[in-house]
């Protein structure tokens, strides 16, 4: 049997109520920049599901700074309650019986955060053990994993929960430039959660292991996606510069080349490649750099394509499109890979 290696259970996944075409946007903002507008209509997103403010009397939608950070908070309560119901109604638990709770974070600033919230409004224990990642962007979901899954393992049969909550629509800021522009046409509203469990008794179950994790951190490029104060809205809003799909794009394939040696295998040997959705330009240079087909990224294309880019959660999405599925074999290999701010890579090795 080896080591001992905690599970990955179940998956629950929530979004608003509200979508939105990427064509709606333009229209509810506004928006008459043609550069903004051509980058709405080519940025292989048909539409997102948002939470977005209530247009003005003057019909521009507005919220202030303050309003965002609620919205966030708001937001977050909904997602978080239904995803965590749903990843947790397959297994038969409750929220009570979760040991160990992580939730992830990148879109809202909050003290205390999100766990001490879901504790107080979603009826998890009070002795259970929490922790909150905030700030590390989309690769966090699966710097959120590895601590989770070595939780997991270090206490056999407890319940580990994993949410990754991130109300992107609460950075936007609304103007005419083009880099306001290319911000607002990735993103997306979205929450996922997972269990994970070490266990002998889930031996038999068609559940992955997580075998082990990798990072890549590129300190070069460390401020290339980075939130900044903005004195002309008065507001925190998300910079991206233009050459992050080929930096990550360029550096991607040494974490998988690393990860892949540790345990003697090949990228023949991999079946399955859940990877975050972060943009097509990224998609496209880690299908060039890494040697994936557009097979292997049907899962990504398509959460891009429906849902934008979720940030965190993003990598959980396709995980759940793949198992619904119906593709994978037990014994197949799978590599989960997630790009963000740092600029960083992260990479996880899984077995069904």
């Amino acid at each position: 049997m080896g080591s001992p290696r905690a599970r990955i259970l179940s998956i629950g996944t929530a979004n608003p109520e509200t979508y939105y075409t990427q064509a709606d946007i333009l229209e509810r903002f506004r928006v008459k920049n043609p550069i903004v507008r051509s980058i709405f209509s080519a940025s292989h997103i048909k539409g997102r599901y948002l939470f977005l403010p209530t247009p003005d009397a003057d019909g521009i939608p507005r919220e202030s700074q303050s309003e965002l950070l609620a919205k966030h908070r708001v937001g977050a309560l909904q997602l978080g309650r239904q995803a965590i119901a749903r990843c947790l109604e397959s297994e038969g638990l409750k929220a009570e019986d979760i040991d160990y709770l992580c939730c992830i974070t990148s879109t809202g600033l909050m003290l205390p955060g999100l766990t001490a919230m879901f504790v107080r409004h979603l009826g998890f224990r009070n002795s259970c053990h929490r922790a909150d990642i905030v700030g590390m962007g989309c690769n966090a979901g699966l710097n959120g994993l590895n601590p989770v899954s070595n939780w997991a393992v270090a206490n056999p049969g407890k319940n580990a929960l994993m949410v990754c909550c991130e109300v992107n629509s609460a950075l936007y800021i609304y103007d005419d430039s083009v880099g306001t522009g290319v911000v607002n046409s990735l993103f997306g509203d979205g929450c996922a959660a997972v269990l994970l469990r070490s266990d002998d008794t889930d031996e038999s179950r068609f559940a992955p292991r997580v075998l082990g994790f990798q990072s890549h951190l590129i300190p070069e490029t460390w401020r290339a996606m980075s939130y900044h104060w903005s004195d002309e809205h008065g507001k925190f809003y998300f910079n991206l510069a233009r050459d992050v799909p080929y930096v990550l794009g360029t550096h991607a394939e040494k974490p998988v080349a690393a990860l892949l040696d540790r345990f003697g295998l090949k990228r023949r040997h991999i079946s399955h490649w859940i990877v975050h959705s972060g943009g097509m330009k990224v998609i496209d240079a880690i299908k060039y750099t890494v040697g994936v087909t557009d097979h292997d990224m049907r899962h990504t294309v398509g959460v891009l394509r429906g849902y934008g880019n979720l940030g965190s959660g993003s990598f959980l999405f396709s995980y759940k499109r793949l198992m619904e599925e119906g593709t994978v074999r037990r014994g197949d290999y799978g590599v989960m890979m997630t790009m963000g701010p740092g600029s960083t890579i992260e990479t996880a090795l899984i077995r069904w």
